[in-house]
């Protein structure tokens, strides 16, 4: 699975009461459950559900400014490699990450913003 796959399904598995792992390949059972999946969400819904997941943690992550700190609340590798990985799923080449930013922290914002950017639209 694609690191952007996992993040996804870290959110929406915490967000599913229904009973199911992440890792369940149970299929909706009725229509309307299958179609409110594939509904694009706000942006602002998709920041609500990272906001539930971090009250319910002891630290305090930094999700919305830090995509090291959006992985470690869901429990997924941040390593370096992981986040080479998942800029380059969502197509930020070098030379475009260079050009637009000159800080190793505001790098982690572009990618944290465009995660949740991406989750919004589906």
């Amino acid at each position: 699975m694609s690191i952007f796959g996992s993040i996804v399904s870290a959110i929406f598995g915490h967000a599913s009461a229904a009973g199911t792992t992440a890792g369940s390949s149970v299929a909706p059972t009725s229509p309307a459950a299958s179609s409110a999946a594939a509904t694009p969400m706000a942006r602002a819904d998709v920041e609500a559900m990272i906001a539930k997941l971090a009250a319910g943690q002891d630290e305090d992550y930094n999700w919305k400014q830090s995509i090291v700190d959006l992985m470690k609340l869901l429990k997924l590798d941040s390593s370096l490699t992981a986040r080479k990985q998942l800029a380059q799923e969502l197509g930020h080449d070098e030379a475009r990450r260079e050009r637009r930013q000159g800080a190793r922290e505001s790098q982690a914002r572009v990618t944290s913003s465009a995660v949740i950017r991406n989750i919004a639209l589906g």
